[in-house]
């Protein structure tokens, strides 16, 4: 297996060399990704560019923002989700090849706070949050939209905690704007990816959510019924290289191998 993917990954990154060996004219692809993969994706991405001479633009956001603008009609070539549930609507909806769909990644959900000396534990019925936040604000993304922000109710629900802090929680965008509430100290506490806890060195894992509490995070890749550029496959074949998987290792993902 690990052979066929290192020479689906060569294939992937000459597949539009000329002859001789040089790169055919380069192709502008626009990646539209959760914005929980921005670090790992800046280095992928950087990869693929130096060799296969194509350029990659990446747009970050709450998934649900991404896939409402892919439903409106942006440009995007690729749409790499952080939710089956917002890949499967533009399915339905028409929007991505879905022959091209494949799952990438999955993560884990995470309790931060900006201060260090709690030992990180697993998050029980009895974890007394209230107490944790001591009038302060739990950061979440938007409960309701941006996956994390839904992964996080759903946890807290499983685990009879939502009502005791629903009233506290402040709800970003997104959930790196989660995590900055707790790296400013701007809120004592966030539920965040632990791949974000480990890209935000100002930030500490207090506690983990046990992954039965809420619904699996797995990241599906597609290609988009709009996409103009012939290289687009060939990146999303280089997500699934040796090569991305390093990275994606690097920054804490559990990477879905074949």
């Amino acid at each position: 297996m690990r052979l066929r993917r290192k020479i689906k990954h060569l294939l992937a990154a000459f597949a539009v060399s000329a002859s001789m060996g040089v790169v055919a004219d380069a192709e502008e692809i626009t990646v539209f990704a959760a914005a929980s993969l921005k670090e790992a994706l800046d280095q992928i991405t950087a990869s693929f560019e130096t060799e296969t001479g194509h350029k990659v633009t990446t747009s970050f956001a709450g998934s649900s923002a991404l896939a409402r603008q892919i439903e409106y009609g942006a440009p995007a070539d690729i749409f790499i989700s952080a939710s089956t549930e917002w890949m499967d609507r533009l399915a339905e909806t028409g929007h991505i090849i879905t022959e091209t769909r494949v799952d990438l990644l999955q993560n884990r959900l995470v309790l931060i706070a900006a201060d260090a000396g709690i030992e990180a534990a697993t998050i029980t019925p009895e974890t007394d949050l209230n107490a944790m936040l001591n009038g302060g604000k739990l950061a979440m993304a938007l409960t309701e939209a941006v996956p994390a922000g839904i992964y996080g109710k759903a946890a807290l629900q499983h685990l009879g905690l939502w009502k005791n802090v629903e009233g506290s929680v402040a709800q970003t965008d997104n959930v790196r704007a989660a995590l900055a509430l707790v790296a400013l100290r701007a809120a004592p506490l966030g539920i965040v990816y632990a791949t974000d806890a480990i890209a935000e060195p100002r930030v500490h894992v207090n506690g983990v959510f046990p992954s039965e509490t809420h619904p699996p995070i797995v990241y599906p890749a597609a290609v988009t019924t709009k996409s103009k550029s012939p290289a687009a496959t060939a990146l999303l074949d280089y997500l699934r290289s040796d090569t991305a998987h390093d990275i994606f290792d690097k920054h804490g993902f559990i990477v879905a191998r074949e």
